[in-house]
Order: C-alpha cells, then structure tokens, then sequence
C-alpha cells in the first residue's frame, strides 16, 4: 500500500504519536547524530596537531596558550566575514528563539558558523562547551529534513526537539539526560505526542556516538558515593554557596551581554581571546571545556589556594568568552566550575569529616548543584551528572544539593534560566500568548474543510442558487481574479441567519440581503491553527484558505467558527 506524502503531511498536522513522526524522528535523529559526530572528530583533528591529549592545555608553554585563543578569534571572525556577521548568533538561546519565531527552522549561515566557529573556539581553548552547538546542529539537520519534505510546522518543531535530543545524546552518550533536558528547558512541555519521538532519536544519537567512541562516559573514574547523613549539613551549606555562585555568574555574564551588545563583533571577540589568553597564560587548568578543571579538581590533592584561583579563573573566562559573543555552549563551562566549587567545599569538609574519595563526592554534588541553579533545570542536571559519572547512589545527595541550591537561586537572588536572560539581553523573542502556544501543535491540515464547491467569477444570483441547493457541510467559494499579485482571490459564501427578512419583499431580494462574502486570507499548508488564529482574530469571522506553493490554488478552509469551538470546548469541529 502506497501513502502519499499529501497524506503523511495531512496525518502530521495532528498532535498525535504515530510511526511516521517516529519514523522520522529516527532519521533525523541519525542524521543530526552522524553531524554532531563529525563535529567532535573536528574538533579532536585539529587538537592533534598541538596537544597531548585533548583539552589538556596544561602541555602547551605560556605564550602558546596566549596566542592560541587570539589565533582563534580570527579564524572565527574570518568565517563571520565570509559567511555575514549577522549570522554568528548561534547556540541554545538562538534555537529557542527560532523554535518560537519560525517552527525551529535555521538559517543555513548559522549553522556554518556554528559548526566552524564553534570548532575552532573549542579547539583554541575558549571556556566554552559543545552541548550549545550540538543542540544547534541537531536542530538544523533534522528541522533541515521537514522543510524539504514541506511538512506542517507543528511535526517541524517536533523534528527540531528530536535533532537537539539526538545531537545531546551524542555529544555526551546520555540519552535519558537528552531527552529530559529537551522536555525540560528546550520544549518547556511534557507531551507523549513529542515525548516518544525525542526519545527514540536520543536513543539513535546514543547509539551512534557509542559505535564511534565506544560505551564509555566522561566521567567513569568517579568512585562510588560514600556520603553518609553526617555529611548532609555539608551538602546544604554547599547548595546555599552553589545558587549565590549561580546567582551571580548568570547576572554578570548577561551584563557583559548588554554592554558589549553596542560594539562591533570583532573587537569583542579579540578582547574575549586576549582575557582567555590571559588567564591561560596564568591558570592553563582553566581553558577548555572543564573537562581539564575536573581532571585537576581530582588530582590537586585538595589544594585550596590552586582550586580557588581555578575557580575564579573559569568563571571569568567563561563569562567574557560566551558575553562577547565566542560561539559555544555553557553547560559544559557550568559543570566544570560547579566541580571546581564542590572541590574546594570538599577541601574545606575533609579537614573537620575526614572521609576516602569525600573529595570526589562533592565535586559531583557541585556539577549537579551548580548546573541545576544557572540553568534552571533541577531534573537535567540529576540525569546528567548520574549518567556521566555511572553513579546511581548520589541521587539522593545530589537532589538535596540541587533543590536547595534552586530554591536560594530562584526565590532568594531572583535568578532565572540563564538561556532566558541572555534572551532578554539579545532582545530575542522567545514567549507567545498562552492561546498560540495550544494552537500552533495543530497543523491546518488536518482540520481544514475540503468539502466545497469552487465558482468561477460567478455572479451573486449564481452564487445565491447554489447555496439553497447545495449540502449543509458543503461550501461554496467564488474564485476572482487577482488585482495585483499571483495567488487569486477567494470568496467563501454563506447567508447571514441573523438579518431579519423584509416582510414587504420578495423572497430572492431577502436572500440576496442576507449574502455574505467572506474574502479568504491565504495560509500556507505547512501553517499551523496559530497562524490562522493571528489572521482572523481581528475581524472574529470569516476564514481563511489554505494553498500549496507547488499548487498555488486553494485546497481547503478553516474558518475561526472552528477556531472559537477548539479554544472554548477544546475539539476540533
């Protein structure tokens, strides 16, 4: 049996699971998995050339990791200058942006500066990490796939949240954490109908970076959690320090935002390369993803002078370089300066409670802890740090430091979602009315009326007989030339009940009084009920047409009688 892709389209456009989301999610998924690959592989080929081992900047000498990131911050302005500099806005915050403003579609440009940009920042040793272009990439390959298949916006979006879950999974091997961060931060919602797809494609984007760089995780030699209930207080003054830290690294990062926002990119991303320098120069530990500065926070037999320098140095590299604009992501950056944290509090713990591996443990609460409070996202962090580390028995530690340090984050400093707030300072949209947000997961496709009659330039007699003998569901629309431009007008005809007839005329000029021409607004068939909501909603009446580019005719109606119905008794008529 043979489905047409007009059929698969129509079955799209409602928010249902069904095997063709999820057979494209797989595929999206994939492809967005094999992107992200090539995009690590990059990455590790051009560290090859002049580390030891990956982000270990420490085997490089002083003015070679001075000059490393300004080498790079060319290289990156070169590629903004070939590719446009308005096309260097890349990353998580660009995403979300996009998934509100256009489905979770992206600009081609953007995703080559992402790719290359993000490379080359990662490869240089900017305190950035790659889960921001993984979510970038995925999102761009697998929302790449529904706009060539034309498909309705709403499955679009879906196919966005499946690439990110997809490109996350791979970035790091953790499925579950993909899918919940996708649900919790990138969606904002928990519905089967995305829930099942996104998670097949993380399952996808798992498998494939596991066939490529094998089972292991980052964070394997973590020995097993040996906090007792004695060590609980530790953990809550921890948390409390943690969500101030958060507070404060997400304020400061997003004032840099704002005030670096005036200038032009190329003086921003020098000075983001001279102070990464800088600080390189002095704290080598520092550059990098923080994967080094977890290696250090476990090996530096707990010295609490060299921990509290790395930590002041991540933190302002990390800062600077992502508030002038280096291309990157920050969850990476927030794990290893929670880490960084969690050491020194260990430091401090283990000289009144000492205890073996106590170090390690709370270098793992700081990750969770820290994580949680700059990106609002207590469940992610959990899964995250579980999944990295292997370590099933710190859910219950990290989950005490992560509630506490959300609430003082939230509540006590008024701190929100770092992605948020550097939304808010690119001034990017990223919120719609309540009403949108139910009507958009609903394609026009599949609640449009395509039982009608089409008229040619037929007079108002025509018009007026055909209504009185034409079926109840059926409708009658007049085609019209167009005035000026290429797609024709529409006219959707029907009597208005609520004109009182003139008891002294006849009964063809009562009719002919009560005739309604409703001129049609055109509406893409890739458009959701959103759209046709925003273009009906002033004048509350009348309908409007939908249409094929390939077609360019109308093919069916929605008329806001349907959209009062679904917003009011929440059916669809």
């Amino acid at each position: 049996m043979i489905i047409s892709i007009a059929a698969i389209r129509k079955h799209l456009a409602l928010p249902t699971t069904s095997w063709q989301i999820c057979l494209l999610a797989i595929i999206g998924g994939c492809a967005s998995a094999l992107l992200v690959v090539l995009f690590t592989l990059t990455i590790e080929e051009i560290q090859q050339l002049y580390l030891i081992k990956r982000d270990n900047y420490s085997s490089l000498d002083e003015l070679s990791r001075f000059d490393l990131p300004i080498i790079g911050a060319l290289i990156i302005l070169l590629i903004g200058w070939l590719t446009g500099y308005k096309y260097l806005r890349t990353g998580i915050p660009f995403v979300l942006h996009r998934l509100k403003v256009a489905h979770g579609v992206i600009p081609f440009k953007n995703t080559l500066n992402q790719f290359w940009g993000s490379a080359v920042a990662l490869a240089s040793g900017f305190s950035v990490g790659r889960e921001g272009p993984a979510v970038h990439l995925g999102a761009a390959c697998s929302s790449y796939i529904g706009s060539v298949l034309k498909l309705p916006y709403n499955s679009i979006r879906t196919l966005c949240a499946c690439g990110i879950a997809a490109g996350i999974a791979a970035t790091f091997n953790t499925p579950i954490a993909a899918v919940i961060f996708v649900m919790e931060v990138i969606m904002r919602e928990y519905k089967v109908h995305i829930f099942v797809p996104v998670m097949l494609a993380a399952i996808v984007g798992s498998l494939i970076t596991r066939s490529v760089f094998g089972t292991s995780h980052n964070f394997e030699y973590f020995h097993t959690i040996a906090l007792g209930q004695h060590h609980y207080f530790s953990l809550v003054m921890l948390a409390i320090v943690l969500g101030i830290l958060a507070a404060a690294f997400n304020k400061y990062l997003v004032l840099i935002i704002k005030h670096s926002v005036k200038y032009h990119i190329v003086p921003r991303l020098l000075l983001a390369a001279f102070i990464t320098g800088t600080l390189g120069y002095l704290v080598p530990g520092a550059m990098g993803t923080g994967t080094s500065a977890i290696d250090i926070s476990l090996t530096s037999n707990l010295q609490l002078g060299l921990l509290f320098s790395l930590l002041i140095a991540k933190l302002l590299m990390t800062m600077f370089a992502l508030g002038l604009g280096i291309p990157g992501g920050i969850i990476g950056p927030t794990l290893g300066i929670g880490a960084i944290a969690g050491a020194c509090a260990g430091a401090l713990v283990i000289q009144v409670l000492p205890g073996e591996h106590l170090g390690s443990d709370f270098i793992l609460m700081g990750m969770a802890g820290f994580m949680a409070a700059s990106l609002n996202a207590p469940l992610a962090a959990l899964l995250t740090v579980v999944e990295l580390s292997g370590q099933l028995e710190l859910v219950v530690p990290a989950m005490i430091v992560i509630t506490i340090a959300s609430i003082v984050s939230r509540q006590l400093c008024k701190n929100e979602s770092i992605f948020i707030m550097q939304l808010d300072a690119q001034n990017l949209s990223y919120r719609k009315p309540p009403i949108e947000e139910s009507l958009q997961n609903i394609g026009v496709l599949a609640v449009m009326k395509d039982n009608f009659l089409m008229l040619e330039q037929a007079s108002n007699r025509s018009i007026i007989g055909e209504l009185l003998n034409c079926d109840e569901s059926q409708l009658i629309i007049n085609k019209a030339p167009a005035q000026s431009a290429k797609i024709n007008d529409y006219y959707w005809a029907q009597f208005d009940a609520e004109i009182a007839d003139d008891e002294g005329e006849d009964i063809e000029h009562n009719l002919a009084k009560k005739l309604i021409l409703h001129k049609l607004i055109p509406l893409n068939h890739q458009a959701t009920l959103a759209e046709a909501y925003l273009a009906l909603v002033e004048q509350r009446s009348g309908a409007v047409y939908i249409y094929h580019k390939d077609i360019n005719d109308c093919i069916g109606l929605v008329t806001f009688e349907q959209l009062r119905i679904y917003l009011v008794a929440g059916k669809l008529l």
